[in-house]
């Protein structure tokens, strides 16, 4: 083959090789259009409801009397690779039974409501396993944010909400919350890496508890680092987690 005939053959594979490729791109965008909107953006959910944790709900501890016990010696299991300076939020799909999965942000001011702002409604919202039940007097269900709204700005984001005792709610995440929170608001320009994995045991419909996980970027977890499993239960009441279905203890 002459030198200039092989050039034209070069030539026309090339050309053939650009047109797959550009015929392919398209036809991503057609049936994959926003899903590249929102991986460009940064927020791309999340695909599964359980990754990026180690933690297995059979090597739990059996609650006793505290809210959470600290895992991997307190040190979250985040990549050196995850470390970065730039604020999002990320949510899984919900999976096949209607479950929340990983909630994943980099926390900033970015990401938190602007001061004074004030939580939409979120009664809408119907998380796996909500059989609400009344127990002297207080409700014991909370339709509980896995990343806070303080922290997400996020109101009735199904992705975002999960079945969760008063007690999980307030004693259990909300002290870990305002921590990120404080932290934040004494140095605004700093991000806090952090990750909210409910775990369900099986199929259940009611999650056993979740896993907090949270490392200050900027100053190498001086300022937060933890690694926590917080119980999903109520003092007093026997849960059936595979329902939500409760009871009043004698």
């Amino acid at each position: 083959m002459s030198r200039n005939k092989r050039k034209n053959s070069n030539k026309y594979i090339k050309e053939f090789i650009g047109t797959i490729i550009v015929i392919v791109f398209f036809v991503i965008c057609i049936f994959h259009g926003n899903e590249l909107l929102d991986a460009i953006r940064g927020d791309i959910p999340i695909s599964t409801s359980q990754t990026n944790t180690y933690v297995n709900i059979d090597n739990i501890p059996e609650y006793t009397d505290k809210i959470y016990v600290e895992l991997n010696n307190n040190i979250p299991y985040f990549e050196e690779n995850e470390y970065t300076t730039e604020s999002f939020e990320k949510y899984s799909q919900l999976d096949e039974l209607g479950r929340c999965g990983v909630a994943y942000a980099n926390i900033s001011k970015q990401t938190m409501p602007p001061e004074g702002d004030k939580r939409g409604s979120i009664s809408n919202v119907k998380p796996t396993g909500w059989v609400q039940a009344k127990y002297n007097n207080e409700y014991l269900y909370n339709r509980c944010h896995l990343i806070g709204y303080q922290l997400s700005d996020e109101d009735a984001n199904e992705l975002n909400l999960i079945t969760g005792t008063r007690y999980f709610n307030v004693s259990g995440m909300l002290p870990f919350e305002n921590e990120i929170a404080d932290y934040i608001d004494k140095n605004e320009d700093n991000h806090v890496l952090y990750r909210v994995t409910p775990i369900f045991k099986g199929n259940n419909l009611l999650a056993s508890g979740v896993e907090l996980e949270a490392y200050s970027v900027e100053d190498n977890g001086k300022g937060i680092c933890f690694n926590v499993f917080i119980y999903n239960v109520e003092p007093g009441i026997t849960i059936n987690y595979a329902t939500g279905e409760s009871l009043q203890n004698n």
